[in-house]
């Protein structure tokens, strides 16, 4: 696990912070490209950072981990069509040129599009209307390039255009999951996942792994797809702080330690509050936990809440955090009038 710069403030962190739409493990997919010779597009939104091995060489050339067309010798730009795993407003991108030295684009740009159902291939090819996020830029190779965007509008889909050709690693589009809120009309659900809306808003610590793996769709499948922390050497505790996909009342609470085996906390308590001025109240009393363990608590609270707060006592790492229940109705017909009238 590669350590990140922890969060001691709990501020809103800079976009890069926030989850990526676009990863496969989100249910993200490189849906079209026009070319990728040397190196599938698909590489564009695999989860850990590119690789690279020196003189390991295939039938067409050296390989990359990433996205490589060949070169043009007739004007034009090459292109990939990113379909988002959780369709949502788009705060920035980085378009990530890890180990293409001599074989990256000049220039980039990037587009966005809102586009309901499955299309296919042909319809966003022809059908789609594209929204510039990302206005022709210059790129440094073997760099992590941020773009900040300014659009607030849902996008389903984005569009990578590299000029003329050239070597991408990693394309991530960082933002803030808005579902199609007539789904949560069917039953409970996970108020506080990624692709429901749920956002990290406040973190204690993220040293070795983003709170943000928290939230993610089903289960981790190794230590690496979780949250853990450093270790403590003060009398604090770690803790996280989630905004919920809307107003709603929690009826079941999961702690999941998968993986964790000695280094996951020895407790948790849950809290919430109605609002972000709103006083904290008790969702989960704090609870001894075991290592490498699905923990879920049925609770019997009748408390609308926004935001969520997981204390972890003293420190260590988790797997996943659930809240499974209900939007109020308030929430619920004011999140379907905000979606009809096309706002995110």
């Amino acid at each position: 696990m590669t350590p990140q710069p922890p969060n001691p403030t709990g501020n809103r962190p800079h976009f890069t912070s926030m989850p990526d739409l676009a990863l496969r493990d989100l249910g993200g997919a490189v849906i079209w490209s026009n070319d990728d010779l040397f190196a599938e597009a698909q590489n564009l939104i695999k989860t850990p950072p590119a690789e690279y091995q020196p003189a390991t060489f295939g039938h067409k050339g050296q390989v990359y981990d990433g996205w490589e067309t060949r070169r043009r010798r007739q004007s034009g730009v090459d292109q990939a069509i990113v379909r988002l795993g959780a369709p949502g407003v788009v705060y920035g991108v980085v378009v990530d040129t890890s180990w293409f030295k001599g074989n990256y684009p000049p220039f980039i740009s990037v587009e966005a599009a809102a586009v309901e159902g499955v299309p296919t291939v042909a319809q966003l090819l022809d059908d789609t209307q594209w929204v510039p996020i990302v206005e022709r830029s210059a790129v440094d190779g073997d760099t992590r390039n941020p773009f900040k965007v300014d659009a607030k509008n849902r996008f389903t889909h984005v569009r990578l255009s590299m000029y003329p050709d050239g070597g991408v690693a990693r394309f991530r589009v960082h933002g803030r999951g808005v579902p199609n809120p007539h789904f949560f009309r069917y039953g409970h659900f996970d108020l506080a996942a990624l692709e429901n809306g749920g956002l990290i808003t406040a973190c204690s610590n993220m040293f070795y792994s983003s709170p943000n793996n928290l939230l993610m769709p089903g289960r981790a499948r190794h230590m690496g797809e979780g949250w853990e922390t450093s270790r403590r050497r003060d009398s604090g505790n770690d803790w996280v702080q989630v905004r919920l996909a809307g107003r709603g009342r929690v009826n079941l609470v999961e702690l999941d330690t998968s993986y964790f085996l000695g280094n996951s906390p020895g407790a948790a308590m849950v809290r919430g509050r109605d609002g972000e001025d709103g006083e904290w109240f008790e969702v989960l009393p704090r609870t001894d936990l075991q290592p490498d363990t699905r923990h879920r608590f049925v609770l019997d609270l009748d408390r609308p809440m926004t935001e969520a707060r997981m204390d972890i006592y003293p420190d260590g790492g988790m797997a996943r955090f659930k809240l499974y229940g209900t939007l109020t109705e308030d929430s619920e017909s004011e999140l379907i009038e905000q979606w009809e009238r096309g706002e995110a």
